[in-house]
């Protein structure tokens, strides 16, 4: 699947920038002012650097071919107060987008960074997102998206994985199961009418023992069983390595080697090393608010050159900042 393009035009308006940039351009256009700058953005902590392709878009629908911009490849670890973004432009061409460009490196590179210490932690299992919604859906596509940068192997929503190139990943929710009134019969349905491309992986904490359950939905499906996801809520205790333990044990003496594990439900860095520590089988780990509930990083930009001349506010060195790890970009 070809990775979408991030379009731009809920941003081109000005109404999500900050006023004062729009009260900028309008004074400038006023006064006849618009001058070439080059702006720098840096962050204010370590991490990986996400949003670069939704800026970058944005940057090739307003800049003029004359435009010139650098930066940090997308999901590339960064530094804290490393140059990630260079752009060098008329300045009414793209002042307004300061809010905007901010922004999206903010939010995306927190998620992708969250997720890359969450993939950090798993050494080698296989992270699903599934935090969409713990966000506003405005937002979860590009949550999403920040989280297969940060090295998810897949993701929830469709908007998401279009996104990210990927198909979405999800298994049967408890309310399905709840309305067939057994696993076994909300599985078996779902085998029947989802496509052949799709995994069948049965929740098994619903009505009965998790492991109990596992064995029913395997007999059940047989082959076709992909895997079964625990879910186990904290009035239950959630799920711990031993009850992992048990249910591989289970599927093993029965017969069933083939049937994958998959936890989720409250699933965070200290949790996924915890499991690991004990030796529980896990196959794969969904992760919800560690990823999608992660601090933002801040950015901050600096003009620090006006026709080529170095300038910067007090506090900050004038003219460019040199970062032999940026890239020349060719904007589309």
């Amino acid at each position: 699947m070809t990775k979408a393009k991030f379009e731009p035009t809920h941003i081109l308006g000005g109404d999500t920038a900050d006023v004062y940039f729009a009260r900028t351009q309008t004074v400038l256009g006023k006064e006849g002012l618009n001058p070439v700058v080059t702006m720098e953005i840096f962050p204010n902590r370590d991490g990986i650097i996400c949003g670069v392709k939704e800026v970058l878009d944005l940057l090739g629908t307003v800049l003029p071919p004359t435009a010139e911009v650098w930066t940090l490849d997308e999901g590339e670890s960064m530094q804290a107060k490393e140059i990630v973004l260079r752009i060098t432009a008329p300045y009414q061409s793209f002042g307004l987008y300061e809010t905007a460009i901010l922004g999206i490196l903010a939010h995306e590179s927190g998620w992708a960074t969250a997720a890359r210490e969450c993939v950090k932690a798993a050494e080698g299992i296989p992270i699903i997102s599934f935090g969409a919604r713990h966000v506003h859906p405005d937002v979860s596509a590009r949550m999403e998206y920040a989280a297969v940068v940060g090295g998810c192997v897949g993701c929830a929503t469709p908007a998401g994985a279009a996104l990210a190139g990927l198909s979405p990943s999800g298994t049967i929710p408890h309310a399905m199961i709840l309305v067939f009134g057994d696993t076994v019969e909300a599985t078996l349905a779902f085998d029947r009418h989802m496509p052949p491309e799709v995994n069948r992986i049965a929740l098994v904490d619903t009505f009965k023992d998790e492991a109990e359950e596992s064995l029913r939905v395997a007999a059940a499906l047989g082959e076709r069983l992909w895997g079964v996801r625990l879910d186990t809520p904290a009035e239950r205790g959630r799920v711990t390595p031993d009850l992992v333990k048990e249910v591989r044990a289970r599927l093993d003496q029965a017969g069933y080697q083939h049937v994958k594990i998959v936890v989720s439900g409250g699933i965070d860095p200290p949790r996924i090393r915890l499991f690991r520590e004990r030796g529980a089988p896990i196959d794969a780990f969904g992760i919800g608010s560690a990823i999608s509930g992660a601090p933002l990083i801040d950015f901050t930009a600096d003009i620090k050159a006006i026709e080529g001349k170095p300038i910067a506010k007090r506090g900050r060195i004038p003219g460019i900042t040199p970062n032999p790890r940026l890239k020349k970009v060719e904007l589309t």
